[in-house]
């Protein structure tokens, strides 16, 4: 036996979508139903664990056999919750052990060694496919599709049903209750294997790298691995923001005399009564408004503000997500940004966690923790403020331990500096790292030791950094706020041209790559720009970063952009959601590009530190639980370290050490 490919049909009373996998397997309930496999490649079987069929001993023995490869579609369910029923067996996951169903052993290891774990789903990402079964079999076209019914079977057989009289007032259907529509949920079941299998073959000839493989199975480490949250904290911010909604919606309601404050319609109508029109009343526009209305709208505005505040449910959120043990699991979901690779967020969503500037951070955590209410009113203009705030800090690590929090210092700017070959910027990376202030100085032709830290010119380079890199123009100035820094309109084009003036090795890397992605569509071949390859196959474009891994963009052609001019256009997953032909330029493969190198980079230094137990990574960020002598700087020393593969670029790892997390 060399390879198993399975699909399981699962019941938990616990919300899959919204606790994760980790915790719907602690369910008391839990169990799986259907035990679909198929060995070597061979015919499917489906194992009816529900009617009381067991998995035949050699399969149980594959799943603990490293030597022996497991795939599936999402296989980080499927591991997870084969893990839970091996436990449920008696079974001992410890790899080292001599018995595996030796319980003397039970509990040292929670969860299947990942290491011989492959994942389709991660295939199909690498291949910029569809995230979804149903998906990735529809756009290659597969003869056998997923069965279109298995939704519906899933909530009837899979979820806690509602107790009727009718029913007999039970809770969960079983196959002796439908019989019929249990034979087609097997039915399901073997064909999303068959479906598995069929995605597998037909990406045969793109297999995915080892190396990426390696970072998969260390991204699913660190999910097993979870971080711990502080629940005394998160349980009373939950009270503490309770609290604080029903003061504020009092006090709209005395203010407005509106039955719903909260609701948008009547809000709206009764701003318009008192003289102030408005056709949304979303963030920004709240935030516009609020400049200039007079009194009592300005105050009914703060408190919608206030009330509208949606970190908050992060609390609520972790409260849900959080495992027996007190750690949430599952919060990384690897590739899934499929056009770059770089991970996604789930449930909690670390990657876009509130920002903390409490200069007494400390203090607010401590008034939460403990449940002082009076306190927090009277020392805080605003409870969902400073709840937002606090959102980091509810991750800590384990009693004796520390937080260890690294990150690279403007690592997309140094990468797209490195690949342009734009020298100055490298300079400014190999001294004092200044970029704001050295990109302002040349621009304008101002010595750099004139731009301070506070100065309009600082300010000028630091919105032109962030928003000119790709390709931007005014539009993406006022998109990163430059109006509101306080930039006038008449100002943004010169600094548009002032940016692309100072950075023309940048403005030079835009358009090879261009023409180097517009030759390998339109003539079938192999370019190279920038030490990045660019080439056409089997319907694919493939674009080979500095690293040896591939970006992949789907049935590329030559098309015609909003502006007449020809462009390469792909399809994948637009800004609807939807499955449509997309089409791009020069910059935005560049941002891909650059983000993406990013991503290898972050992943080398990952790996650098695979002895450390990193427990999350936001972005250029990791976090590792450490022992309290664990050095911050030899940590930062390690992760500064370039791959083999980066000759000439400079990186730079800042860190500091927290008893909870936070930004420093």
């Amino acid at each position: 036996m060399k390879t198993i490919s399975i699909d399981i049909e699962t019941f938990s009373s616990y919300d899959l979508t919204k606790c994760g996998v980790y915790k719907y397997a602690e369910s008391p309930d839990f169990e799986i139903l259907l035990f679909g496999y198929s060995v070597d490649g061979g015919e499917v079987e489906v194992v009816d664990l529900a009617c009381g069929d067991e998995i035949p001993p050699a399969i149980i023995d594959a799943l603990t056999d490293d030597t022996v490869q497991k795939w599936a579609f999402n296989a980080n369910f499927e591991r997870v919750c084969l893990s839970r029923h091996l436990r449920d067996l008696g079974m001992c996951l410890d790899p080292f052990a001599d018995n595996h169903f030796s319980s003397r052993c039970l509990g040292k290891a929670q969860y299947l060694n990942p290491e011989s774990w492959r994942c389709s789903m991660v295939w199909s990402a690498y291949m910029g496919l569809p995230l979804s079964l149903e998906g990735a079999g529809a756009v290659l076209g597969l003869e056998k599709q997923k069965l279109t019914e298995g939704k519906e079977l899933i909530r009837y057989f899979c979820s806690p049903c509602k107790p009727t009289a009718a029913n007999g007032q039970r809770i969960h259907n079983r196959p002796k209750h439908t019989p019929d529509k249990w034979a087609v949920f097997k039915a399901y079941n073997k064909r999303d294997v068959e479906v598995e299998m069929s995605i597998q073959e037909r990406l045969a000839m793109f297999p995915v790298p080892d190396a990426v493989w390696e970072e998969y199975c260390q991204d699913q480490e660190i999910n097993d691995r979870g971080v711990r949250l502080d629940m005394e904290l998160v349980r009373r911010a939950i009270e503490a923001d309770a609290r604080s909604k029903a003061e504020l919606t009092r006090l709209m309601k005395e203010l407005t005399e509106l039955d719903n404050p909260n609701s948008v319609a009547q809000m709206k109508q009764w701003l318009c009564d008192n003289g102030l029109e408005t056709d949304t009343l979303g963030k920004k526009a709240v935030s516009e408004l609020l400049k200039t209305a007079p009194e009592p709208l300005g105050k009914a505005l703060s408190l919608r503000q206030q009330l509208a505040k949606s970190s908050v449910k992060k609390y609520q959120t972790m409260e849900t997500a959080v495992c027996a043990d007190g750690r949430a699991r599952g919060m990384f979901q690897f590739y899934g940004a499929n056009r770059t690779g770089r991970w996604a967020g789930r449930l909690i969503q670390m990657q876009n966690l509130p920002q903390n500037h409490l200069p007494d951070l400390e203090q607010a955590r401590a008034l939460v923790r403990g449940g002082d209410s009076a306190a927090l009113e009277l020392l805080y203009d605003s409870v969902p403020e400073v709840l937002s705030e606090l959102i980091r800090t509810a991750f800590v690590p384990k009693d004796g331990a520390k937080l260890v929090v690294a990150d690279f210092s403007a690592i997309e700017a140094r990468v797209i500096a490195w690949l342009a070959g734009e020298h100055w910027r490298n300079e400014v990376f190999a001294t004092h790292g200044k970029i704001y202030e050295a990109s302002a100085s040349q621009m304008f032709k101002v010595p750099i030791d004139e731009i301070t830290k506070g100065s309009p010119l600082r300010q000028k380079g630091k919105i032109a950094e962030l928003a000119l890199g790709y390709g931007g123009s005014v539009g993406a100035l006022k998109a990163m706020g430059a109006l509101e820094m306080g930039l006038l309109e008449n100002e943004l084009q010169p600094l548009v041209t002032a940016w692309r003036s100072a950075n023309p090795n940048i403005v030079r890397l835009w358009w090879d790559v261009d023409r180097a992605a517009m030759t390998a569509v339109r003539d079938r071949t192999l370019t190279e720009t920038h030490g990045i390859m660019f080439g056409w196959q089997s319907g694919m474009l493939f674009i080979t970063l500095p690293s040896g891994r591939r970006l992949s963009y789907v049935k590329p052609r030559i098309g015609t952009n909003q502006f007449g001019s020809p462009c390469v256009t792909y399809e994948g997953v637009g800004g609807t959601k939807k499955w449509e032909r997309l089409e791009s330029y020069g910059p935005k493969f560049v941002e891909n590009i650059v983000q993406a190198t990013s991503r290898d980079i972050l992943c080398f230094a990952m790996q650098t530190q695979r002895c450390c137990d990193i427990v999350m990574h936001v972005h250029d960020e990791i976090v590792v639980e450490a022992d309290p002598r664990m050095s911050t700087k030899v940590l930062c020393e390690q992760m500064s370290r370039t791959p083999p593969w980066t000759d000439g670029l400079l990186l730079r790892a800042d860190g500091y050490d927290c008893p909870f997390y936070k930004k420093d």
